[in-house]
């Protein structure tokens, strides 16, 4: 059977930091300081992700502390402003939050991540509580992943169904990440398939192609 992908709950962090939205300006930073994080989620009732407030959204109160308030009141509506002013959480937060589920797949959190420009992902349920927490450098976990445990995976999943009659002769390399396959093979239409498929395994970083057709096989069309 083919490997199941990795979802948000294999890799997310399950014990969250979190603050109230009435949780005051010093008591977030404080925190974020105590706990060596970079943001926070804000929740509300039973957990419920209402926001996120991160450094970014504490950083207008030191961008703007010197400005004359009436110059700053004659300023456009720029993002920043309005939170140089804000005590709390729930001044301060980006609201709506920007989610995951615990049962999503590490590519989709990737898109949403790099879709919203985000660093990190509070992780919910269906009502929107919180379950824990994944960032960038949780969904790059699946890269710390052997390279024989990839080329076992190559062997079994990839080479042994597409290749069945030239199994002998396609030889399976993983070196950092990187898959190579050589040898000669009987129907050359499927080796884009088997990159395809390659490339889709966890933890792969690239794939070489060193597969050649036999030659009655290269001249169909």
């Amino acid at each position: 059977m083919p490997r199941s992908a990795h979802i948000v709950s294999d890799v997310m962090t399950h014990t969250v930091v979190a603050v109230g939205r009435e949780a005051p300006f010093k008591e977030i930073v404080r925190t974020l300081e105590q706990w060596r994080v970079s943001a926070l989620p804000v929740l509300e009732g039973e957990g419920r992700v209402i926001g996120v407030v991160s450094e970014a959204d504490l950083l207008p109160k030191e961008e703007f502390r010197d400005s004359d308030p009436a110059r700053v009141a004659q300023l456009p509506d720029l993002p920043g402003i309005a939170k140089a002013g804000a005590v709390t959480a729930d001044e301060l937060m980006t609201s709506p939050a920007i989610t995951v589920h615990a049962n999503a797949t590490l590519a989709e959190a990737a898109r949403i991540m790099t879709h919203k420009r985000v660093k990190r992902l509070p992780v919910v349920d269906g009502e929107g509580r919180l379950e824990g927490i994944v960032s960038r450098a949780d969904l790059l976990k699946v890269f710390l992943r052997p390279d024989d445990d990839i080329e076992e995976e190559v062997r079994r999943e990839v080479v042994a169904h597409l290749f069945p009659a030239a199994g002998e002769t396609v030889r399976v390399s993983v070196n950092e990440g990187v898959v190579t396959l050589t040898g000669r093979v009987k129907e050359a239409v499927l080796i884009p398939a088997a990159a395809r498929l390659i490339r889709a395994i966890e933890g792969v970083v690239d794939f070489d192609n060193q597969l050649t057709a036999a030659p009655h096989t290269a001249q169909r069309r």
